[in-house]
């Protein structure tokens, strides 16, 4: 009988990660079946998907209560599938909070459960280690320094490298981007990245837009590229933008990229493209690096949230100094993070402009990032697709 794996994400690189997988999955184990939850990248891989991806897409406690009904329906159909036939092996991709539940109670039954994408509990919320090893058969980790944290709490560990490190080149070709999106190759551009939820949206675009007019006054030739996840993420930035006017203003979407060579998601085009970028602190800080980009990374909580945030993680700040990817990586603050009250549009454009216009400061954090791309360029796919086939061997 072929293999059947569970899989779920919850998120657009959820999405990517495990369509990856997906297709090393099928290199390793022909006729493999893979169901559950998940988005396009997966179902173009081969992904039977019983609900769709964007019905888990929450950001936090508030989001997340609002929209508990259908979480929960959602929950309760794939337990109830996965527990009365179960599959050969569960993997949760990243969606901690949807997934280690699931894997626990799946774990309980009998079903072998791999967990892909640790959650940051080197930044917040290290009690958590106490249900991945109850629920967790297996964790596998994106980065080196994740290793020893698990091992040290006996949670068997793989680390995979980044699927993104092998995808996104060593050397980019910023004036081909450009070409491809028809966009000046000779003037300045700067990729404005306020995230892909509707509350990073409404949070960072106004100050990120309210920073690139003041940008514009100091460079009028100044160009822009805003990259866009999906219709219902534009729809919501363009309302912002008829507010916040802005001239050289350029919306990359994926449906504008259909056909174009590489296929890669919009962002990937714009941050190819770019001369910087000023990105929401999040997964875009790491494919910047891998795109060598000098960027500033930013991030703004209501205050509600805020208090949640504090209120469940038990901290007031993260265990660490740093936020972004690329500062963690590096253990330093290789890049300028504004959070919260310091993301004011001047200081988010002070920092813009040092990226845009510092020739020596562009080249060492070229320099900085390639080194961090060589060590995160491992065979993730194959990696992956060796551990969920070993713990299919486990199944009882």
């Amino acid at each position: 009988m072929p293999l059947r794996i569970g899989l779920v994400a919850g998120e657009p690189s959820g999405d990517l990660l495990a369509s990856r997988v997906i297709a090393g999955l099928r290199e390793q184990a022909p006729g493999v079946r893979c169901e559950g939850i998940g988005g396009p990248a997966m179902v173009e891989a081969g992904f039977d998907a019983w609900h769709p991806m964007h019905a888990l897409t929450v950001f936090g406690y508030v989001d997340a209560f609002k929209r508990l009904p259908g979480l929960l329906r959602i929950y309760g159909d794939v337990r109830r599938r996965w527990r009365s036939d179960r599959p050969d092996v569960f993997m949760g991709v990243d969606a901690p909070d949807f997934n280690l539940r699931l894997e626990e109670s799946l774990k309980a039954a009998g079903v072998p459960t791999v967990h892909f994408v640790g959650p940051s509990i080197w930044a917040w919320r290290y009690e958590r280690i106490h249900t991945i090893r109850r629920a967790v058969s297996h964790m596998l980790v994106l980065f080196p320094f994740e290793v020893e944290i698990y091992r040290k709490e006996g949670i068997p560990v793989t680390c995979v490298g980044h699927p993104l490190a092998a995808n996104i080149p060593m050397h980019p070709d910023r004036r081909a981007a450009r070409l491809r999106l028809g966009l000046d190759p000779d003037a300045r551009l700067l990729a404005i990245m306020p995230g892909s939820r509707a509350s990073e949206i409404r949070q960072l675009a106004p100050r990120f837009l309210q920073a690139a007019r003041e940008l514009l006054r100091r460079d009028p030739a100044l160009q822009f590229a805003v990259p866009m996840v999906n219709a219902d993420r534009r729809r919501e930035f363009e309302a912002i933008l008829g507010r916040h006017p802005l001239p050289n203003c350029h919306i990359i979407d994926n449906e504008r990229l259909a056909g174009a060579a590489p296929a890669w998601p919009a962002a990937w085009h714009v941050m190819e493209a770019a001369d910087a970028v000023l990105v929401a602190s999040g997964t875009a800080t790491l494919e910047a690096a891998l795109f060598k980009r000098p960027m500033v990374i930013s991030y703004v909580l209501t205050p509600l949230m805020r208090k949640i945030m504090e209120w469940k993680s038990g901290q007031s700040r993260p265990y660490l100094p740093w936020v972004g990817l690329p500062n963690v990586l590096a253990r330093d603050f290789v890049v300028p993070e504004l959070l919260q009250d310091e993301a004011t549009p001047s200081a988010l454009a002070e920092a813009c402009w040092r990226a845009l216009i510092d020739t020596d400061y562009a080249a060492s954090i070229e320099q900085r990032f390639t080194d961090m791309h060589r060590s995160l360029a491992l065979d993730t796919p194959r990696l992956v697709a060796d551990a969920i086939i070993a713990q299919a061997g486990h199944a009882g």
